[in-house]
Order: structure tokens, then C-alpha cells, then sequence
């Protein structure tokens, strides 16, 4: 399908690949609008001395990486044409900065992640692409629901691929030094892509950190992962044409385990007086042991048997609970925040034609900020309930303090960080 045939929607994504995950985390990307550059004349001037200073720190600190990219096998000529014109992008610099700061409860990320455009486009995506689609998925064994899913939540079918210039934005993460062993290992992969063909230098485009093309690749898990599907000698995820994109997403997702016909998860009932602390990643019995214990279905039967799962609670007792399963740490490969999997694993059923999620969410919460976070896991630890560190992710760690503490005060133990819970430690 044309592109223009799609309601475009922004990307969704609960993290930037690069950061450290989130549950609620968020971070929106739409095409990229680059500023006209002003005459000089008009431009602040410490404004203009600020970037001048940048630029001429980035070519600095260019000419020091290309010693050590040479010695990597990146070749002097691929080095000119990688960095002809590249400038110090300080939009690139904020973004990184401020990107702990987007904050949205799973419930709203579903919203938006799983609504009824996405789900629309989607069913046209899959059926526009079938034939290719159905070809991947016999290859891989990964069904084409999930991959079409996977399409939509990193670029909306293909309508925000990002429009960054990768080198230049990796360059200046890389120089900035923040997280620079990171970006300067996924700028020598991004130049090595460049080496061998698939792209040109100024094609090369993607988001602010350097995820590209219709599936959001980061340079270094394209070497390792793309497919050059069509054939033509090139692994092209940067083209309209999705091929390549969508049969590396496969390639990917099969290279780390997946099941053939086995679901991410399922909604399920909990029964009256579940113990939450049953709810982990650690605890993992067959859906007839479940059943035997009182989880099951939402049509009140056992779930079939597609292997060992556990039982997660995104938004505690008071939201919709899930049943997972291997394809679930499958998922999380591509992106490791829980509202990320179950957004791609939720979009896939719906657009295979199953029901939306049937349980309630406590929509009168609202997120934790990233400082709310910190002083939550600074509170507990004051307390006597160590979350082993204070970093404002709320990851097993906290969770297991989250849910000491509950037990200390004869609460529900299902570990959900809520403002509530924070406002009773104050």
C-alpha cells in the first residue's frame, strides 16, 4: 500500500532502545523538522559562538575516532563520504537528556499503542503485504501478526522511520561522552554498513539515537541480524519498500527463540485471595497447574498448553493480568519495557481479529515521574526495604521492596509502585 494510504500516527515506543528500560517510560518520535539555518546575521550571537565551539570540538574529537575506526577496518574513503558535512547536533543532545522525563501508565500507552487506527492500518498493512508476509513467516517461523506489530509500534507502517542523519547524531552522541563507549560502538557498526554497501551515507537516516529504517535497528544489531531478503545483494530497511525491514524483524525474533504458535501471553481471571507474590518472572508452572490453582482463561477455562508460563501484573491487582510465555523474553529482545511487549504482543492479536483486553485499569492513577521513582526507591530504603540502588527504574528490585513493604503494613502484596503508595511512605 502507498504510504499515503495510511492515518499516519506518531512512533510509540516506552524507551529509546540506547536508555535503560522503564515500565512507563515513553518516548514519542515524529518525522523530524530540521530549523532553517538563519542568515549569520541574525543569529544570537552567543547562540552562534556555542555552536561554532561545538562543531569545532565534534571535528576535533572526529579526527581522534577516525584513528581508531581505521584501525577497526573502516577504510579512509568511507570515513570522508561518512563524515562530509557532519555537524554537532545539539537538537540530539536534549533528546538524550530529557528522555527519562516521558512518563505514561501502561493502560494509557495501550491507548494509544493498540488503538483503533493502529489496529486498522495494521490489518491493512497485513493484508497489503501477504504475500511477502506469509514468505517471511515460512522462512522464519515467526508469525506475520507479530512482525506486522512490531512494524507499527517502531514506525507506524513505515511513516516514521525518522529523518535524523545517523551519522551525524551517533558522532555527536559519541563525542559528547555521556554514554560514549555506546555510541561510538554503534558508530564503527554504522560505519561498516556503510562499508558494505547496503546504504549511502546521507540514506543512512533514523531516529535521534540511531535507530533506523521501518523496524528501528540499531546499527550494531543490523550486523549481527538483517536479511537481504529480495536478494539484490543489499540489506535495505531504509527504502518504501519494507521487505528487508520486515524479514530481519523475523530473522531477529527467530534468532532468539521463538515458538512457532505459541501466543506472547493471554489474559487470565485471578482467583479470590491470589497470592501475589505468585505473580513473577521467577515462578513458572504449566497453564494446567495455573488452573488448578484458579487462574484461567477469560472464558473461565483452562488456558491450552503452549509450555511453562508465569503470571504478570503490569498495574498490580488492580489491572488486567497476563499469562506469559517464552515469546514474551522473545519480545523483550527487541525492547525490554513490559508495555513495549505486550503492546506489540496486544496489537498482533487485535489484528489477527482477537478481543481487546477484557479487565479494567486503575485509570485514576496517574505515573510516577522519574524524580517520584527516585524518591520512592529513596523511601524505601530509608524504610529498611532496599531496592538496591536509587535510578528511578522500576525494574525486580524495587518491585520486591515495593512488596516488603506492602507486607509490612498488611497491604496487597502485588507490587505495583503507585503515587498512593508513595504518598503513604511520606
Amino acid at each position: 500500500m502507498a504510504a499515503a494510504a495510511f492515518e499516519a500516527q506518531p512512533l510509540l515506543r516506552p524507551v529509546v532502545r540506547p536508555a535503560p528500560p522503564q515500565l512507563e517510560t515513553v518516548q514519542k518520535v515524529a518525522a523530524a523538522i530540521r530549523p532553517q539555518l538563519r542568515p549569520s546575521g541574525l543569529a544570537p550571537a552567543p547562540l552562534q559562538a556555542t555552536q561554532t565551539a561545538s562543531n569545532q570540538g565534534l571535528a576535533r574529537w572526529i579526527d581522534g575516532f577516525e584513528r581508531r575506526a581505521r584501525a577497526q577496518g573502516i577504510r579512509s574513503e568511507t570515513l570522508r563520504a561518512a563524515f562530509d558535512g557532519v555537524r554537532y547536533d545539539p537538537d540530539v543532545i536534549r533528546r538524550d537528556r530529557n528522555q527519562s522525563e516521558f512518563t505514561k501508565t501502561i493502560w494509557e500507552y495501550l491507548d494509544s499503542a493498540v488503538s483503533d487506527t493502529r489496529i486498522r492500518n495494521g490489518k491493512a498493512a497485513l493484508r497489503d503485504h501477504r504475500r511477502t508476509l506469509d514468505a517471511i513467516e515460512a522462512r522464519y517461523g515467526v508469525e506475520k501478526e507479530v512482525v506486522v506489530a512490531v512494524w507499527g509500534l517502531e514506525s507506524a507502517y513505515g511513516e516514521y522511520r525518522g529523518s535524523n542523519d545517523v551519522i551525524q547524531s551517533l558522532a555527536t552522541l559519541a563525542y559528547d561522552g555521556r554514554r560514549g563507549k555506546f555510541f561510538e560502538e554503534q558508530l564503527i557498526a554504522a560505519l561498516k554498513i556503510l562499508q558494505n554497501g547496503d546504504t549511502s551515507p546521507r540514506n543512512m537516516t533514523g531516529s535521534w539515537a540511531g535507530a533506523m529504517g521501518h523496524t528501528q535497528f540499531i546499527p550494531t544489531s543490523f550486523l549481527a541480524y538483517a536479511v537481504d531478503f529480495t536478494g539484490d545483494g543489499r540489506r535495505d530497511i531504509w527504502s518504501d519498500d519494507p521487505t528487508d525491514a520486515l524479514a530481519s524483524t523475523a530473522a531477529y525474533l527467530k534468532r532468539f527463540g521463538w515458538v512457532t504458535g505459541q501466543p506472547w501471553g493471554v489474559e487470565v481471571r485471578l482467583p479470590q485471595g491470589f497470592d501475589y507474590a505468585q505473580a513473577s518472572r521467577k515462578i513458572t508452572r504449566s497453564p494446567a497447574e495455573w488452573a488448578s490453582r484458579g487462574v484461567v482463561g477469560t472464558d473461565g477455562r483452562a488456558v491450552p498448553n503452549y509450555g511453562n508460563a508465569s503470571i504478570l501484573l503490569p498495574a498490580g491487582g488492580q489491572g488486567a493480568a497476563f499469562m506469559i510465555f517464552k515469546n514474551f523474553s522473545v519480545i523483550e529482545r527487541y525492547n525490554t519495557a513490559d508495555a513495549y511487549v505486550i503492546g506489540v504482543g496486544h496489537l498482533s492479536d487485535r489484528i489477527e481479529g482477537g478481543p481487546a483486553i477484557q479487565a479494567s485499569w486503575p485509570r485514576g492513577d496517574r505515573a510516577l515521574s522519574f524524580a517520584e521513582r527516585k524518591e520512592l526507591q529513596q523511601r524505601l530504603t530509608r524504610a529498611g526495604f532496599s531496592t538496591k540502588g536509587v535510578d528511578g527504574r522500576i525494574g525486580p528490585n524495587t518491585i520486591a521492596a515495593v512488596r516488603a513493604y506492602q507486607r509490612s503494613q498488611g497491604l496487597v502484596q502485588d507490587g505495583y509502585a503507585s503515587l498512593r503508595l508513595l504518598q503513604r511512605l511520606r
